[in-house]
């Protein structure tokens, strides 16, 4: 009898650089601090548009220094910080293009606003030599991270469908800088399931799409989404999203499945149900090997908030420390996820096919 290891288990820096955060919004308060304490990483100093979010902020986590310009913040901090970044994508340029040469940075999704955007983007990571991820941390939730090192051990033997599916109420008014922009589900909610698939599967030869408003929510250019990827091999992968199931909480889904050829793993993500509050997780398998014991319940320790933004920051760490590790959050891996995204749209703006006469 195959016995595989159940973990959700990753690498951790030796010698952690101190964080300085750059936007004092919600997922900063949230996630990004939370997992820094969880962490016991140390945050130096502050900064927002707004002083008085940066002061409340520094008060909830404890940090020393809140500043009122950037500029202040770059000259007053150790030369091996990292700049942790969550702001709107539209003021990443801007921000980047003020951090010193040779720069440590965890950017917060998408990488700007436009392929072109993202382009420009990694052009100044890449010639200011920063050491840059953008954080998809997603990915890196401790059941979605349980699921990949079960398929790596071959548990499930090869993978060939993968299905991810929201069908859940997401209180949109809580990020007011989404309505009237262009691009809105895609781009900054399934853009994390287009880059999980290519975590797990690679890049698609092809991508379908198409994104729809919903009649409730028309000052949003979109709230739901599916999205086929086209591999040149049998496999079956796609993203299904509708943010808009405001009927009570009994048929809400929000899963990811995985099967392969010996068996199978579906990963219940409980903090987009009732979000922002949340609901448990689950985690499950099914070992063809071993079918008398039916679909396997495990309890996997730690959830996506704060867990996988310790994970993604600890990439980063990683990286930072041995220019040779994995490093998946890397700016490279992010500007492949944005080419994902732009071909979705492009799918999306194309339209489907004609009924023939």
């Amino acid at each position: 009898m195959t016995h595989y290891k159940l973990s959700a288990d990753f690498k951790l820096p030796a010698n952690p650089k101190p964080i300085v955060v750059i936007g004092a919004g919600g997922i900063m308060e949230e996630a990004h601090l939370p997992a820094y304490r969880k962490a016991n990483w140390p945050v130096l100093g502050i900064y927002d548009l707004q002083l008085e979010k940066a002061q409340r902020v520094a008060s909830l986590f404890g940090i020393p220094a809140v500043y009122d310009s950037l500029e202040a913040l770059v000259s007053n901090v150790p030369p091996d910080v990292v700049f942790d970044i969550a702001v709107p994508a539209s003021r990443l340029i801007d921000i980047l293009n003020q951090l010193p040469q040779g720069a440590n940075v965890m950017m917060q999704k998408p990488m700007g606003e436009t392929l072109e955007a993202a382009k420009e983007i990694l052009h100044i990571c890449e010639t200011k030599h920063f050491t840059a991820s953008v954080n998809f941390q997603m990915k890196l939730i401790p059941s979605i991270i349980a699921a990949k090192h079960l398929i790596n051990q071959g548990a499930i033997g090869d993978l060939h469908d993968m299905e991810i599916r929201m069908n859940i109420y997401h209180p949109w008014e809580l990020w007011e800088f989404l309505f009237g922009i262009p691009r809105m589900e895609m781009l900054y909610h399934s853009i994390h399931y287009m880059d999980m698939i290519a975590y797990f599967l690679g890049m698609p030869k092809q991508i379908y799409a198409k994104t729809f408003q919903h009649p409730k929510q028309m000052q949003l250019a979109s709230t739901r989404s599916i999205i086929i990827f086209d591999y040149d091999r049998p496999i079956r992968a796609f993203v299904n999203t509708n943010h808009g199931h405001d009927f009570g909480l009994d048929h809400q889904d929000s899963f990811v499945k995985w099967e392969g050829t010996k068996g199978a793993i579906k990963a219940t993500l409980g903090k987009n149900i009732n979000f922002p509050k949340g609901e448990a997780d689950h985690f499950a398998y099914f070992l063809s090997d071993h079918p008398a014991d039916g679909w396997i319940e495990a309890t996997i320790p730690g959830a996506w908030y704060p867990d996988a933004f310790v994970a993604t920051m600890a990439d980063l760490q990683c990286a930072i420390e041995d220019p040779t590790s994995a490093h998946i959050t890397s700016v490279k891996h992010a500007y492949d996820t944005m080419r994902l995204v732009e071909a979705a749209y492009l799918s999306n703006d194309r339209g489907g096919t004609p009924l023939p006469d």
